[in-house]
């Protein structure tokens, strides 16, 4: 995950949360002293949690929005506030305490029109601790899982418009760690393990921008192992569909000994596309 790409999203689901969730009340801000006592006015209550959410105290706001919640349950504020809450927790980046609290939203308020936007907010939740390849890819799963079901349920929301694009994202991401396991297992001669890596690239993750380099790193590894129809059959399905990638190029250079770029029709026939 790029830093500004985090950023700039953030920004987008803050002026949702704002627009969607403020109900635009007037300014009753309050000390921090007013939290000693034991039960105040639900207005005072969510104001004073929306005042701390504007100079950025979100461990405060997300404990004032939940102690709307608590001495008021039953009011429409508690239903905003307990998607509020999770929006601070997600603003500090508490995003397994955000997790549970839109989890409890969506279990409580099945039919409430904020609905795709608690299921958007999960999606990030796990979106945003996406890691690089070299580390355990759990979150990048369930943020495609959480991301689909966006897509799945709301599919005419905004939400549902942003979803599609992380989840091309979180799959290329998926198969990007495939990739690093098999350069792994490449670079320690373990070629059958390698083999097996490119095969996931190229079967599940199809549509990624790792397909060509996983269809040269095959043909490096069935050289590799001597087995030349098979490094021959994948560069041809390298040159078939991608004629113009650098990948095609050294797959063309290891099976003719040439460095020039392959002709069409010399590499078609060579191929053996004919």
């Amino acid at each position: 995950m790029s830093k500004a790409g985090v950023v700039g999203t953030r920004h987008a689901v803050a002026g949702l949360a704002l627009a969607c969730m403020a109900l635009g009340l007037a300014g009753c801000g309050s000390s921090d002293d007013d939290r000693n006592y034991v039960e105040r006015p639900v207005e005072q209550l969510y104001n004073n949690a929306l005042d701390q959410l504007s100079v950025q105290d979100y461990k405060n706001a997300a404990k004032g929005f939940e102690e709307v919640d608590r001495q008021h349950p039953y009011s429409v504020w508690a239903t905003k506030a307990q998607i509020m809450a999770a929006f601070s927790y997600y603003q500090s980046n508490k995003y397994d305490e955000a997790i549970v609290a839109l989890d409890r939203f969506i279990q409580l308020h099945p039919g409430h029109r904020d609905l795709a936007y608690a299921y958007y907010l999960k999606a990030l939740c796990y979106y945003e601790q996406i890691s690089d390849v070299g580390r355990d890819q759990r979150a990048t799963q369930q943020a495609l899982e959480a991301l689909a079901e966006v897509v799945k349920r709301f599919s005419g929301s905004p939400y549902a418009r942003d979803a599609r694009l992380k989840v091309e994202l979180a799959i290329d991401h998926l198969a990007g760690k495939e990739m690093a396991v098999g350069r792994f297992y490449q670079s320690n001669q373990q070629y059958v393990g390698a083999i097996n890596r490119y095969r996931v690239v190229i079967e599940r993750y199809q549509t990624t921008t790792h397909v060509p380099e996983a269809l040269h790193r095959l043909v490096e590894s069935y050289l590799a192992l001597g087995v030349k129809s098979e490094a021959q059959e994948n560069a041809a399905v390298l040159g078939y569909n991608f004629p113009g990638s650098e990948w095609y190029q050294d797959s063309y250079f290891l099976m003719t000994g040439e460095g020039q770029r392959p002709p069409d029709e010399k590499s078609r026939w060579f191929f053996g596309m004919f």
